[in-house]
């Protein structure tokens, strides 16, 4: 098998779609449908299962995307090596994350690493669930709890503080909050309880407040409801940014604090694409988050 049936592999693994794939080599999706029955002929394996979902990777393609991305970094490199036009990291990364930092700190890092690298592709999934790495759902993984299980390989990002807040007009037409006992009776922003997928997400009980009146298991709605006045909930340093109308609610008393952390699969770990990646990715998330909590 050579670079170029590798390419179409990891690009049907990455988007899970001939037509997304297709887009990223730009050639049509029947093509690239030919391509892959070829390359499983050649190999006498069958690669991919297609199911409503799209082009899901069998226990043979799963056995074969690490060493693909092993040659994929190593063509990388050797581009670089050799001043190739276009040096730097090529190809799609694919990054799940929490609401929150797939809203208010992906967006800038991202662009910012676009500029210094124009030939990636990346992709952001705000992930309202669990992200499954061995079935290569994503390539990296954002997570607010550090993996106890399973081969994974996890490095801490940045540790990112939480507040209650609410908007100024909702401030202003309901009664005082002197006190955390103040807080009984006003209505709550946050997410739908039988949705939390990571307990670290369990904001409002640790804050003092009652359940959601007002659910969502989505940051950036939650966010919204709080700047059309619907009442109190617990929000991210860094989002508080974009969205000026928001106050903070017993900053020195209710202070929470969480911790991102980048999460990748153990067989990627030879893979310096990625590598250098998540290095360049975790500096400037780093970087990001700070700046947006020095604004807050």
């Amino acid at each position: 098998m050579n670079w170029d049936d590798l390419k179409v592999f990891l690009a049907v693994a990455r988007s899970g779609s001939l037509t997304s794939a297709g887009r990223t080599l730009r050639v049509d999706p029947a093509t690239v449908g030919r391509r892959i029955a070829r390359i499983e002929a050649a190999m006498s394996e069958r690669l991919f299962v297609k199911s409503p979902q799209g082009y899901t990777l069998t226990d043979a393609g799963q056995a074969l995307i690490a060493r693909a991305e092993r040659v994929e970094g190593a063509v990388d490199d050797l581009e670089g090596a050799l001043g190739a036009p276009g040096q730097g990291m090529t190809g799609q990364v694919r990054i799940a994350a929490p609401d929150g930092c797939a809203n208010f700190v992906l967006p800038q890092v991202t662009v910012e690493m676009m500029q210094a690298h124009p030939g990636l592709d990346i992709q952001i999934i705000a992930a309202p669930r669990p992200i499954n790495l061995s079935r290569r759902e994503a390539d990296v993984v954002i997570s607010v709890s550090r993996p106890t299980a399973g081969r994974l390989l996890a490095q801490k990002i940045s540790d990112y503080a939480l507040h209650l807040a609410a908007s100024a007009s909702y401030l202003e037409r309901n009664t005082a909050i002197r006190s955390e006992a103040d807080l009984s009776g006003h209505r709550s922003v946050g997410y739908i309880p039988d949705m939390i997928f990571d307990r670290e997400l369990d904001y409002l009980s640790q804050a003092g407040l009652d359940a959601a009146g007002f659910g969502s298991n989505s940051v950036a709605v939650q966010l919204q409801w709080l700047r059309q006045g619907a009442g109190i909930g617990v929000v991210h340093d860094f989002a508080l940014p974009f969205a000026p109308e928001l106050r903070r609610v017993l900053p020195e008393r209710i202070s929470l604090t969480r911790t991102f952390w980048l999460v990748r699969h153990a067989d990627d770990r030879r893979v310096e694409r990625l590598t250098r990646f998540s290095e360049m990715l975790t500096t400037a998330m780093r970087r990001e988050i700070a700046r947006l909590e020095g604004q807050a």
